[in-house]
């Protein structure tokens, strides 16, 4: 594996890398920045997660002279979210050179951007509307630019970019150098490249990693009204840390973030029919952890760059192989392992093979979940938040309380109704005692995320003990306790009759 100090970059950039916490390269890496770096356009192909930002950031950063302050590079995104993502992937790399970088999006106050021109950025980040826009309005001049970057260029196609594009880039001099980021390669990509690359070097990751193989890849053939049951007990059952669930359309999508919601999930949904300030709440939740569950469409997830993303579900099948491609490669990111889940109805199976057989993947094939292994994964989730609590929290509280209890109970029966508590049909479980105020249990700090989550759907658990023998130990125990107020009242109601004496002079 190559190690950026044997890519021959420049100290500040070495160092930033460093400060960043990269140290090896990935593949596309390794073989795009030498490649960039000689100047050459180029096309690399590459699956969204396998760090090709990096892999031009790098180059664009190692471009720009400092002390020159006009518009030098220029990077196209097919997405808002995207293009803040690598605004901030340059700023990063370029930090320690005082490399200035400005994104140019939709959905945000153009005058806010042009005031943002003012302070010379080096390399501007842009969604191709917005800088249309710009460009129309003489507000961003593209003459100085020495290296043009379309990432996600398949992504910029399928969204109707590609006249936009064309119009952008024929602002920009003949003589720059320009790259294309794609993870795959329509012929639309090859023609778009014919006409404006030079002597273009293909540089690509191996057939077999098309889809990143850290990727286990499963499905379950189901009818469509048993989707949302499975769904939820996989939910259960698996507890991703963090999940993406993609629907087929925006009502689909609200239609499901409700039916979660109804069931006791954190979730939410990004679609087209969100404003931007809606869109960056929804990811600021995602990315902080404040949900657990985002419910979205392709469109609206395409170019999403987000470190965490444990389970990918495929609630209704993509109806193009790309889209695939795209959808699963939000998880299995930067080396780490992932699941990608799709949901097929019988007359759906043909379409899944024939992605098989394009991606060159087999797709496993699993048994519905039963409800039974839901139960169990909810009791696996109750015993975790207690070993959790038990760990984590100050509990000296109420080991007075627990040492009364176990006077009182045998332990195992103590410990089996706190695990049927846990698995309620609630999210917030009171601990309720005869004589002591209801308390809460604290909320786990693992990414935001309540410790008592997905404690839910179909599992009711009673807080009433099972047993006859208990149940009636503990009436016995309350009417000694009511007895034991009785007796304190009769005495201070003997007190109070009892005469005062005069205070002494």
């Amino acid at each position: 594996m190559a190690q950026f100090s044997d890519l021959n970059l420049s100290s500040p950039v070495l160092q930033a890398l460093e400060e960043m916490g990269f140290e090896s390269a990935t593949a596309i890496q390794a073989e795009a920045i030498p490649v960039a770096l000689t100047g050459r356009d180029m096309i690399g192909q590459a699956q969204t997660g396998t760090g090709k930002t990096v892999a031009f950031s790098i180059p664009m950063v190692e471009m720009v002279d400092s002390d020159n302050e006009s518009i030098q590079g220029l990077i196209l995104t097919p997405t808002r979210e995207l293009c803040i993502q690598v605004a901030e992937e340059i700023r990063k790399v370029g930090m320690l050179k005082e490399v200035r970088v400005l994104p140019v999006y939709g959905g945000q106050d153009i005058n806010r951007q042009i005031r943002g021109l003012k302070n010379r950025p080096h390399v501007v980040i842009a969604t191709p509307g917005r800088l249309l826009d710009h460009l129309n309005r003489k507000t961003i001049r593209l003459k100085n630019i020495r290296m043009a970057v379309l990432d996600e260029a398949d992504e910029m196609l399928d969204m109707g970019f590609i006249e936009d594009i064309e119009a952008i880039l024929t602002e920009c001099p003949e003589a720059r150098q320009t790259l294309l980021f794609s993870a795959t390669m329509k012929p639309e990509i090859k023609k778009l490249a014919e006409r404006f690359m030079k002597e273009i070097q293909i540089v690509s990751v191996k057939a077999q990693e098309v889809t990143v193989p850290s990727i286990e890849q499963v499905y379950y053939e189901i009818n469509e009204r048993q989707k949302l049951d499975v769904l939820t007990r996989l939910l259960d059952i698996q507890d991703p840390e963090l999940a993406i669930v993609f629907g087929r359309t925006k009502r689909r999508v609200d239609e499901l973030v409700n039916a979660l919601i109804t069931r006791g999930y954190q979730a939410d949904g990004l679609h087209g029919d969100l404003s931007q300030r809606q869109r960056d709440i929804v990811m600021h939740k995602f990315r902080d952890g404040g949900i657990e569950i985002l419910v979205a469409t392709d469109v609206a997830a395409r170019g999403l760059d987000i470190s965490g993303v444990t389970h990918v579900y495929n609630f209704d099948i993509p109806q193009d192989i790309d889209s695939y491609v795209h959808r699963i490669g939000r998880t299995g990111r930067a080396g780490k392992s992932g699941i990608a889940v799709t949901f097929v109805t019988p007359r759906e199976v043909d379409h899944l093979h024939q992605i098989e057989r394009i991606t060159k993947r087999k797709i496993t094939k699993r048994p519905m979940p039963t409800f039974a292994e839901a139960i169990r994964g909810k009791q696996r989730m109750a015993m975790e938040q207690l070993m959790n609590t038990i760990e984590n929290e100050e509990l000296g509280g109420y080991r007075a309380i627990a040492e009364e209890l176990l006077d009182q109970q045998d332990s195992i029966l103590l410990i089996s109704a706190a695990l049927k508590l846990l698995t309620k049909e609630t999210q917030e479980i009171p601990i309720q005692l005869s004589d002591v105020t209801p308390i809460r249990v604290k909320k786990s700090e693992n990414r935001g995320r309540e410790s008592s989550r997905r404690i839910r759907s179909g599992i009711s658990g009673g807080g009433k003990m099972d047993s006859s023998r208990n149940a009636k130990k503990h009436r016995d125990w309350d009417r000694e306790k009511g007895r034991n107020r009785d007796r304190d009242r009769e005495k201070s109601r003997d007190r109070d009759k009892k005469p005062k004496r005069a205070n002494a002079k």
